[in-house]
């Protein structure tokens, strides 16, 4: 037994917070189950990646720089970023996942006392971040499943500093038009920094969907966030960054963690930008025809479902999320239950090739033999 004094030595946000324990191994997992094989359909990977180039470009890397570090500020990528988008490359920071970068924006512009607002179902990782770092998160309920604008305003005071916009939400799908996200950015004005989460806006292909980096000159305290773990399949290598104004870029760099992205990861996600191939519009078509066999089935089951943008469903069920999960497992698939996001009985469904959609289809109604 510890005799460590942890209540003198433990801040209480951090004593109170409850840890994020990940899923075990899928080989451990396949063991426990005895399965040949899983199909992992519960953290929204993209199974037809990673691209051509992508591929390419890391058949050629080579051992011998393993022992160097990597570029401390993702040089080479930055540059590609603003190459592509048309910006300067001192508007791009690069981090480990989006989920370093939030920390870093948390950490760059709140202190004690301070406030985030965010939505109460969207991604955990806004709510986490603050919390163990002792800072108020504000949740608004969604309204329909979609971002509150309105109630997101009226939360907002004057130690509120910064807003986090997931665009499309995960895990609902639904996403602010430009007029909404315009009107929402003019009515905060400049005094808010305002996060734009786009991780998912490479799956969304309609007209009014606002691509935010195009907004930036607009408004000066707006940052959007983007990753390479969505669309472009490098979830392993953990490559996200974000954009923004150079001031504010240079804010947010003084608290970010330098040679934080490794060589690999640098290399595969520069490629990913200069890819040139049909790999977005196969995986756009991929996730059109899931989504088509999904709506048909919650539907014919008669199941509540939430079946909107990115490459995502979710269904709400008569049977617990927990129990569901387990006996997709034993079929070999791997779902997301919702309970811990305050989504209960609900359960969360990647789209993949349509074989496994097929297989996931007749699992899942082997589950309610009387829906």
């Amino acid at each position: 037994m510890s005799n460590l004094p942890l209540d003198r030595l433990v801040p209480a946000h951090i004593r109170l917070f409850e840890p994020y324990y990940p899923s075990m191994p899928d080989r451990e997992l396949m063991a426990l189950y005895g399965l040949e094989y899983l199909h992992r359909l519960h953290n929204n990977e993209n199974a037809l990646g990673p691209p051509p180039l992508v591929r390419t470009r890391l058949e050629q890397f080579h051992a011998g720089a393993i022992p160097v570090y990597p570029n401390g500020d993702s040089r080479e990528l930055r540059q590609a970023l603003a190459e592509k988008f048309g910006k300067s490359s001192e508007q791009f920071l690069v981090g480990n996942g989006s989920c370093e970068l939030i920390s870093s924006v948390v950490k760059a512009f709140c202190e004690e006392g301070d406030n985030i607002v965010t939505a109460d179902r969207t991604f955990a990782v806004y709510e986490w971040t603050a919390s163990f770092s002792g800072i108020e998160a504000r949740l608004i309920p969604l309204n329909e499943f979609a971002f509150d604008p309105d109630a997101m305003l009226n939360a907002i005071d004057s130690r509120t500093k910064v807003v986090f916009l997931c665009n499309p939400n995960n895990p609902t799908g639904t996403y602010w038009d430009k007029a909404t996200m315009c009107r929402f950015l003019d009515a905060i004005g400049g005094e808010v920094i305002v996060v734009a989460d786009e991780a998912y806006g490479e799956y969304v292909d309609r007209e009014d969907y606002p691509d935010c980096i195009e907004m930036l000159e607009r408004y000066p305290n707006l940052i959007v966030f983007r990753t390479f773990s969505k669309m472009y399949a490098l979830a392993a290598l953990r490559v996200g960054y974000l954009c923004a104004s150079e001031e504010l870029v240079d804010i947010v760099r003084r608290a970010h963690v330098a040679y934080s992205v490794n060589t690999l990861g640098q290399l595969a996600a520069a490629a990913a930008v200069q890819d040139d191939s049909s790999f977005v519009a196969d995986t756009r078509t991929m996730v059109a025809n899931g989504r088509h066999m999904l709506r048909t089935l919650f539907t014919d089951m008669g199941f509540e479902h939430s079946i909107n943008e990115g490459n995502y469903a979710m269904v709400k069920t008569p049977m617990s999320d927990t129990l569901l999960h387990r006996k997709l497992l034993c079929k070999g698939i791997m779902v997301r239950t919702m309970t811990g996001f305050r989504f209960p009985n609900w359960i969360r469904i990647s789209i993949v090739q349509e074989p496994v959609m097929e297989e996931f289809c007749a699992a899942f109604r082997a589950a309610f033999p009387n829906p």
